[in-house]
Order: structure tokens, then sequence, then C-alpha cells
């Protein structure tokens, strides 16, 4: 037959067939070099796009925050997807917003900023210093290489300037720091009269009607969840036993293919002291630095002390107050001018000043850490708990590979898996989607259970992780579901009363409130009217006192400063159902003087935050309305 075929495909009808065929697939090609039928598009601003992808990537990357911030409170179902969508594409709008208004104002993020922020990030170190294998391996997870993730950084940099220059520029007056701590450390003598829901709870009857108004419009309130109960296997690399150790020739033939490892660089105990330079300098400011840092230098050959003239002459923030102590340092982190003169230096020397982008330097190396390799004796038991490692968790994904394998060619059962690794099939009772207990209250555990192909098909899961940083892994079938179902209303009934008797008497209480601050208004002395009811005396309290019931302090803060020898009244509804009656007798304002210049210079700060952050959203809400800002749905059609 396949002769037949490849006889009849020798003469014109064969090549019509193919041309007809390659038509199609030359015009696919030149769609790809012309931009036709690219990628989706999300949203643009101002003609720059935000494609699909990288919005389902950056969702990606905020549920893995969550599940990390969150831990075993983490519940996926919890995540409504369309409002998560929305909350990260409008902040990669306002990113983008960002980014152009940066370039467009000239600010960069130069080589030595970008090597900075990588070097210092804890993702990419080891024992405290950067690692270049944590870093490929870091960015290899992510799917990127070095100079796309470098990029990526620049701009992330470049884009997180702008809020810290606002920020950073807001100045505020004496008047207004006295003001804000007028406010913020006010206190006001208060007290407060309880009234209890359950001293106003009425016998009288619940009409039928009522009880089934709430019912209905409570549904939700009175659902059994939906549940299932699971079978699943369980795979530990601390129940698989240990993998062959390696011996100490093996160890060694590591220890010298990775020596670099092993390796202390030299460092250097470095202090300087700065003249800076203006970035738009002439000569003459230029010169006259220069010779400040002479001047200088010559105070200290003449035996002045280093420390003692870097405290008060160094332009270097950071570092003056220490008497310009920079640390240990390596080699490759400082301005490259700065680096090359300070490990070019004999310990104890002075510099002459050095020229960097931030103005003269005088540097002086205190001390020098020589570069060294630890012995192999001094890492053989690190190398041997390594190769370990290493071993079980070859061991570890060996099982867990046959154990994937084997769940998904016996997709109805977990027996085969069970008898051929040798693992306990366990099964659970009724859980819902809050979770069980052990592995089982883990939130990709139950994802798997109740997701679509496991609950729904009925098929056995793929192999589920539970924790990144364990080696452990499940497997996992449902064995019985049931949907999620509302209770019939004579099941109810009686909870139900209970919360409109409840709600009745909150009502009932915060009503009788409300009268008795008519009463104390219209001067009735406080102690006729709180009768028998609770009464309070709290004193003086702050903005953030925690003696007094949340409600009780709010309400104090927002009524109105009392006369001269009297108070002002007021009432709320407390979380509990109860209603207090708040009197306010006093104010004291706080005050700058009461302050030392430590409290002081954080209370202006905090103002100066404040304010600086304000504009800074002002300014964004302005550049949103000035900019053509299009959301667009999968298919195409922009978002009105």
């Amino acid at each position: 037959m396949l002769q037949t075929i490849r006889e009849r495909a020798q003469g014109w009808i064969a090549w019509a067939i193919v041309i007809l065929i390659s038509v199609p697939f030359a015009l696919w090609g030149i769609q790809s070099y012309l931009g036709v039928g690219s990628e989706p598009v999300a949203a643009s601003v101002n003609g720059v796009e935000i494609t699909q992808r990288e919005l389902d990537l950056r969702i990606q990357d905020a549920r893995i925050r969550l599940r990390e911030q969150l831990g075993a409170s983490y519940r996926p179902e919890m995540i409504e997807d369309k409002a998560l969508r929305a909350r990260v594409l409008e902040g990669m709008i306002r990113d983008a917003l960002l980014l152009q208004v940066s370039e467009d104002w000239g600010l960069r993020a130069s080589d030595q900023e970008i090597r900075a922020a990588i070097l210092s990030d804890p993702a990419f170190q080891h024992e405290g210093r950067f690692d270049t294998a944590a870093y490929e391996r870091a960015l290899e997870l992510q799917g990127m290489r070095p100079a796309q993730y470098e990029e990526s950084l620049r701009w992330r940099l470049v884009g997180s300037q702008l809020p810290r220059a606002i920020v950073a520029s807001e100045l505020v007056t004496d008047g207004q720091v006295g003001e804000a701590v007028r406010l913020r450390r006010q206190k006001r003598e208060v007290s407060f009269i309880r009234l209890p829901k359950s001293a106003f709870v009425s016998e009288d009857q619940i009409p039928d009607s009522d009880v089934q108004s709430y019912y209905e419009e409570n549904r939700s309130l009175f659902q059994t969840p939906e549940r299932v109960k699971l079978s699943y296997l369980v795979l530990d690399v601390e129940t698989l036993g240990a993998a062959e150790a390696p011996g100490e020739e093996e160890l060694r033939q590591v220890y010298e293919a990775d020596i670099e490892r092993f390796r202390t660089p030299e460092r250097r105990q470095l202090r300087h002291i700065l003249i800076s330079v203006a970035g738009d300098a002439d000569a003459a400011a230029e010169e006259a630095s220069k010779a400040r840092a002479v001047e200088i230098r010559a105070r200290i050959d003449s035996g002045e002390d280093f420390a003692e003239l870097a405290k008060e002459l160094s332009e270097d923030p950071g570092s003056a107050g220490q008497g310009g102590d920079l640390g240990l340092i390596e080699q490759g982190l400082m301005d490259p001018a700065f680096d090359q003169a300070a490990f070019a230096l004999e310990s104890g020397a002075l510099s002459e000043p050095v020229r960097s982008q931030f103005g003269y330097h005088l540097i002086q190396v205190s001390r020098v850490e020589a570069a060294e390799v630890k012995a192999f004796e001094a890492v053989k038991d690190q190398l041997a708990a390594e190769a370990a490692k290493r071993g079980a968790e070859g061991l570890f994904f060996d099982w867990a590979e046959r154990l994937a394998n084997l769940s998904y060619e016996n997709p109805d059962s977990l027996e085969p898996a069970a008898e051929a690794l040798g693992l306990e099939l366990k099964n659970s009772d009724w859980i819902d989607r809050q979770g069980g207990d052990g592995i089982l209250a883990n939130p990709k555990v139950i994802a798997a259970a109740f997701g679509d192909d496991v609950l729904r098909d009925g098929v056995n899961s793929e192999l589920i992780e539970p924790e990144p940083d364990r080696m452990q892994a499940v497997v996992l079938r449902v064995l019985e579901h049931e949907e999620a179902a509302a209770q019939p209303l004579d099941e109810v009934r009686d909870q139900i009363l209970q919360t409109l008797r409840d709600r009745r008497a909150a009502e009932a209480a915060a009503a009788a409130a409300a009268e008795t601050v008519k009463q104390l208004e219209s001067g009735a002395e406080r102690g006729t009217v709180a009768g028998d009811f609770e009464t309070k005396d709290a004193g003086l309290i702050a903005r953030d006192a925690t003696e007094v019931p949340a409600g009780v302090r709010e309400l104090a803060f927002t009524l109105a400063r009392p006369p001269e020898g009297g108070a002002s009244f007021g009432s709320r509804s407390l979380e509990d159902g109860d209603a207090v009656v708040v009197l306010v007798s006093a104010v004291a304002d706080g005050s700058i003087a009461d302050l030392d210049q430590a409290a002081l210079d954080q209370e202006r700060e905090r103002l100066r935050q404040g304010i600086g952050r304000s504009y800074y959203d002002q300014l964004v809400a302005d550049l949103e309305r000035r900019a053509k800002i299009e959301r667009k749905r999968p298919d195409g059609a922009v978002v009105e």
C-alpha cells in the first residue's frame, strides 16, 4: 500500500497538493516576520504594550508571593482570579507609566548600582556572601539569562527612583511638625457607660415570616461545605534510607574541581574622607574640592586623627559618623577609581586625593585580610554532607519519577503504585476546602483534591510537592465526593431565631445609648442616667490605647473638644453588639517640648514621609489621567 501511495505521489497532482499546502505555511512565516498575529495585548500605556503573557507571568509571581506570605493559611479558592488579574494589571500599568516618566526625566541606573543590588540580594547569597552559582540557579528557575535579569533589574531601579526622589525631597516646617505632634500625641480624658445587649433581650415571639426572610436573604450562611474523602500516597526522603556514602578520594576530586568555592578573597578594612563634587561643577569648583582634600591630607600627615577629621569634614553621610570606616571590602565592589586606589595601598598607608564619580577621597587601609583557600580537611565534613544530600535527592527524585509514572499509567487506582514502591496507601476522613490534619492541611494538596481533573474526572492527581524546601511528594485520588448544599430551614431555625434576638437586642441597646446621650446633653448627671450599667473611668488615653475597647477609643477621638468644665458625649455599637456611651471631659494636646531630639526627628521624618507619599500619589493620579491607557480583553476588544 505504501508503495502505491509513493508511486502516485510522483505526478502533477502531487505537486499541486504540495504547492497548496506551502501557501499557508509561507504566509504564516511572513506573518511572523511582519508581526501579524503577534501575542495578545492586555493593555497599552501611551503606545507601549503589556502582553497577556507578561501579565500571566506577573500573576503567577503574585500567587507565589501570596503563598509564601500566608504559609499554611493560603487557600487558592480564596483568591478570585478576576480581581487578582485586575489588580496585577493596574500595577503593571502604573509601573509602565512611571518608567516612561523616569526616562523622560533622565533618571538612570548605573552599572555599579545594578552590581550592588545583585550582590546584596539574599536570594543570591551563600553563608552571607554573594554566590555566582546561586545567582545562576535562581535565574535558571525563572527561565532568564543574566543579561535579561540585569536589564529588568535596571528598569526596576529606574522606576523606583521617582517615588524615592519625590518622598526624599519633601520638606516640613517646624510649625507643621508642631501641629502633627499636637494631634498625634494628643490624649483625652475618657469615661464610658457600657450597655450590654444581654440586658435588652426580649422574649417576644419572632414571626415565622422574619425567620423565612432571613433564611432566604442569607442562604450562603447555611451551607454544608463541599467535601471529599481521599486516598493518597506520601513519598518522603526521610523514609527512603541513605544513599551510598562517597569515599575520601571522591571527595578530594570534588574539592579540587570546586576549589574556588573555598577560596576567600582578599578583604581590606577601609576608611575614607569624601569631599563631594557636584555633577555640574565647573573647573574652579573641581579644583577647590581637590585643594580641600590636599589640605586635609596634610593635616593627617602632621598628626591629626583621621577618624576625628572624617567626623568633622567628610561629606559621606553613611560613614562620617563612624570616623569614615567602610568596613571590610572585597575588590570590585566600589567605584572603579576608588577600588583601584584602595587595593594598591599598603596596610596603614594613606592615599593621595582619588577622584571618583562622587568627588575626592582620602583612603586609608586599616588592615588587610589575605586571600586564602580552606584546606581539604577543614571542609571534608561539609563535602560529605553535601554528597549525602545529593545522594538523597537523587534517590528521592528517582522514586518520585517512578511514583508519577505509575500513578499516571494506572489513573483509576493508587494500589499498583503502592504495591510497586512499598508505600502505605492512606485514606482520609471527610475534609472540606479548609483542609484536614497533617499533610492534608497543605494548600497545594487541597487545591489538587478539589481540582477539576481529580474531582470531576476521577483520576489520580499529578505529583504534588507540598513544601518547596522539603523533599516530599504526594499523589492522591478522590474516593467520595459531596457537593455543597443548603441546610433545610428546620435544621437552622433555632440558629436564626438566636441571631434575630441578638440583632434586636443590639438595636435596643444602641437606641438606649443614643437616648442616654440626649439626657446627658440636657444636663442629667452621669450616675443618674447610667443606672445599673457598668461605668468605667479610663483616665487620659492616647490614640493607640489598648486599655479600652477599640470602638470607645475611636469615638473618643472624633468627639468635639469639651467646653471648660463640661464634657462631650457620643454613642456607638461595639463589635460584640454591646453599646457604649462615651464621655470626653478633657483634652491634653501633645507638645514638642515634651520630646527629646530623637523622638522629634522621628516625628519630623514620619510627617515628611506621609506628605511626600501623598504628593507622589497625586502625581501618579495626574499622570494616569493625562496618559493614553487602553485595557483590553483577551479577544482584543478595548475595555471601556
